[in-house]
């Protein structure tokens, strides 16, 4: 069974407390807005991930709740992974290496740059800025994560709050 990675960026955090660290800056509304709009479109599209994986950051964890509620999924079941704070390519890609082989889909909540990045790394994606609350759906012919690396995924999806008002 084919592999799908489902990257998320976080959705639009909270600049206004100067005394706030990057890693403890909430959502503000629009991301709180976003996040369970972009989560109800993937259960649409029956694109729900068995495993749930997150940056630790403020921002990104309340994403990730976000979205798991729509998805009816226990908040105790998304794993934090420190790694994914500030992670470049390597980064990101040891901790989709290291994924259990049992999840044929799995969502990654976390940041930019390394998330578009990452997108573009495995795929062919050329996809300029992944935005905030912004999805990328990439499948990989492999039955195991450590065989992903660069450009063995194909971009199925890319997705944005704002791509329902281009159309």
């Amino acid at each position: 069974m084919a592999k799908q990675l489902l990257l998320v960026r976080h959705g639009k955090s909270e600049w206004g407390n100067s005394h706030l660290s990057d890693f403890d800056r909430p959502l503000n509304s629009r991301g709180l807005r976003n996040a369970p709009e972009m989560a109800t479109r993937i259960l649409h599209k029956d694109q729900v991930p068995q495993l749930v994986v997150s940056s630790p950051a403020l921002r990104a964890l309340t994403t990730a709740k976000n979205f798991a509620e729509v998805w009816n999924k226990p908040l105790s079941q998304i794993q934090e992974e420190t790694s994914i704070y500030e992670a470049n390519v390597t980064a990101l890609l040891k901790v989709v290496n290291k994924l259990s082989d049992k999840h044929e889909r799995v969502a990654l909540f976390g940041h930019n740059p390394g998330l578009t990045d990452f997108a573009n790394y495995l795929s062919n994606a050329n996809i300029y800025n992944v935005p905030t609350c912004g999805t990328v759906l990439i499948s990989f012919p492999f039955e195991k994560w450590e065989q992903i690396s660069h450009h063995t995924g194909n971009l199925l999806e890319f997705d944005y709050p704002k791509s329902a008002d281009e159309d």
